[in-house]
């Protein structure tokens, strides 16, 4: 009786067998290394601006308060953003005259606000909020990155749940000595960490629950 299979068959049906092995496990894989790179989490990204708006300067130059800009910080779960007239107080009529500021004067014109797009979020099904971060002694830079040397500004921070989780777990070693206006900040070495944790009354929080409502 004649084969039904040639004999490359059984070369073929392992080939197949090997193939779908190594899919099954590789492919997931991948998909979990891609996951946490930044062309997924979006770390790096720098949008551009309406206004080409200066960190560096405003902050490292000039000495403003984040607070000033982002006054919800402290007492919100969202930072906020400010209100066009905000800006207009610190410049001279010359520069609010200037094309740089058309955006502004339009915005004050229409009582619109600026446009200005999201640069750090978190994803909808997080519940992130600011003040209690803010409140605990958390300095701005631990999340947002070194926002002093930032001519236009980037998400500095990956995001993921692991790098949120790992603060969570040992908060002595993220938390950061410094004002808000972010200059000449420093991390805390392990001792002094543990200090302001137990004075901040910092806890360890990683239930679900914690981030995930």
């Amino acid at each position: 009786m004649a084969q039904l299979f040639p004999p490359r068959a059984n070369v073929i049906v392992r080939t197949v067998l090997v193939a779908v092995a190594y899919c099954g496990v590789a492919f997931p894989f991948w998909v979990w290394a891609f996951a946490r790179t930044p062309a997924a989490t979006g770390q790096y990204r720098a949008p551009s601006q309406p206004i080409p708006f200066a960190h560096n300067l405003h902050v490292s130059g000039l000495g403003i308060d984040c607070r000033y800009c982002h006054a919800g910080a402290e007492r919100a779960a969202m930072a906020g953003l400010p209100p066009t007239q905000a800006c207009v107080p610190c410049h001279h009529d010359a520069t609010l005259a200037s094309n740089l500021f058309a955006p502004v004067r339009a915005s004050l014109a229409t009582g619109h606000p600026i446009a200005w797009r999201r640069i750090t979020r978190v994803p909808d099904f997080v519940f992130f909020n600011h003040a209690v971060h803010v409140r605990a002694g958390v300095n701005c830079e631990t999340c947002h990155g070194p926002v002093t040397t930032m001519q236009q500004l980037y998400q500095a921070a990956p995001l993921t749940m692991e790098w949120c989780v790992q603060c969570h777990r040992a908060p002595e070693r993220y938390i950061a000595i410094g004002e808000h206006v972010l200059a000449g900040w420093q991390r805390a070495d392990f001792e002094r960490g543990r200090a302001l944790v137990a004075a901040f009354d910092i806890q360890h929080l990683t239930s679900c629950t914690t981030c995930h409502r």
